[in-house]
Parts: C-alpha cells; sequence; structure tokens
C-alpha cells in the first residue's frame, strides 16, 4: 500500500485545520538519547520517495530531510529525551517524553495527532495510534525521518567526543563493533546503564 494521506485526510475533511506525524528514533539503541519528531503536512502533499526511514539510506534519509526543512509548507517539532532521563524513567516512558517535547514544540499545537504504534497513555495530546505508521501514513514517515536523521548527526558528533566506540558507524546500536568496544574500553557517559550490556559492563568494573 505503501504511504498515504488517507487518516490525514479523514482528519482534514472532519474540519481539522493541521493534522502532525509523531514518531521516534532510537529507542533500542544502547547510547544516546532517544530523538522524536512532530511534522504537519499540508493537504495535498505528496513525495514520492517517502517511506519509513528504516527502509531508506542514509543518502536518501538526508534528501528527504533537505526537502521536508526546505518546504515552507511543512513544519517541523523536534524533542528528545537523554541518557538520564532514559535510565530513570525507562525507555518507554522516555521515549514518550520526547514526544511531548516534539510536540510542543511546533508553533501551535495541532489540530490533530498520527502517533506511530501503540497509543501513549498518559499523554496530554488527543491523538490517533497507528501501528506500523511510518509505512502508512506520510505525516509520520516524515517524522521518522526527521527524527532519524536528527539522532545520527547527534551521534556523529558523538563520535568526536567520545570516539574509539564508533558512533559514527553504529550511532549507538547493540552492533558487534559496538559491544567489542564496550567490552574494551568501558561505558562513557553517552551509555545507557539500564541496558542489559551495559549493565553487565557496569558491574564488571
Amino acid at each position: 500500500m505503501g504511504c498515504t494521506l488517507d487518516r490525514e485526510q479523514a482528519y482534514w475533511d472532519a474540519g481539522a485545520r493541521t493534522v502532525a506525524g509523531v514518531d521516534e528514533a532510537g529507542r533500542g539503541c544502547l547510547a544516546g538519547p532517544v530523538v522524536a519528531a512532530a511534522v504537519v503536512v499540508p493537504p495535498g502533499f505528496a513525495h514520492s520517495m517517502l517511506n519509513d526511514s528504516k527502509q531508506l539510506s542514509a543518502a536518501r534519509r538526508e534528501q528527504i530531510f533537505a526537502e521536508l526543512t526546505a518546504d515552507a509548507r511543512v513544519v517541523i517539532g523536534v524533542g528528545s529525551a537523554d541518557v538520564e532521563e532514559i535510565d530513570r524513567l525507562n525507555i518507554l516512558r522516555a521515549s514518550h517524553v520526547a514526544m511531548e517535547r516534539a510536540v510542543r514544540a511546533l508553533p501551535a499545537a495541532p489540530d490533530a495527532l498520527l502517533i506511530d504504534g501503540l497509543p501513549v497513555r498518559p499523554f496530554p495530546f488527543a491523538h490517533q495510534a497507528v501501528i506500523g505508521g511510518d509505512g502508512l501514513c506520510l505525516a509520520i514517515a516524515a517524522a521518522s525521518v526527521v527524527a532519524k536523521v536528527t539522532r545520527d548527526r547527534l551521534m556523529l558528533g558523538a563520535e568526536q567526543c567520545f570516539p574509539g566506540y564508533g558512533f559514527a558507524r553504529h550511532k549507538g546500536y547493540g552492533t558487534a563493533i559496538h559491544l567489542a568496544a564496550l567490552t574494551s574500553l568501558g561505558p562513557c557517559p553517552l551509555h545507557r546503564r539500564s541496558f542489559g550490556p551495559v549493565m553487565q559492563m557496569t558491574l564488571n568494573l
């Protein structure tokens, strides 16, 4: 089926003026923040390449990100939760906090929200949850790309601050290279102490 405006159009037909898609990136990582984006797309919006960010190459995501941010009709809000919040709240709740911050970063609250995945409870904004929404709704797909590119750029910067872990390559995910570096170097301040592989390294120190 691919990404469409069907769900967004239903809200526009019901009188909503602004519809935002919300998604996050980095939930499964061992290091770094979780980043969320809220993206408002206009009626009639179209993009032939837009899809779930996980199905796109890094180069294609960067291209789409540049096009979205250059389009004056597209409104973007970004929010994040840092490593301390992830360890204190748990990753699911921290992801919800990042999503709330992304919505609040929009210039005005949207009339309707489409969120990728399961319903977010509690959440201060009414929303429709769409399982697999990043591959179905254009607004959510746009949010997935913005969140992913924003987070990847943060992890590229982390490579300079914490060399040796390979953050520029794996972006904090638990790859073999990352786990080997974690074994050799131990955790750095960007690592999530509440995550099993990192917790085990901490206990072994």
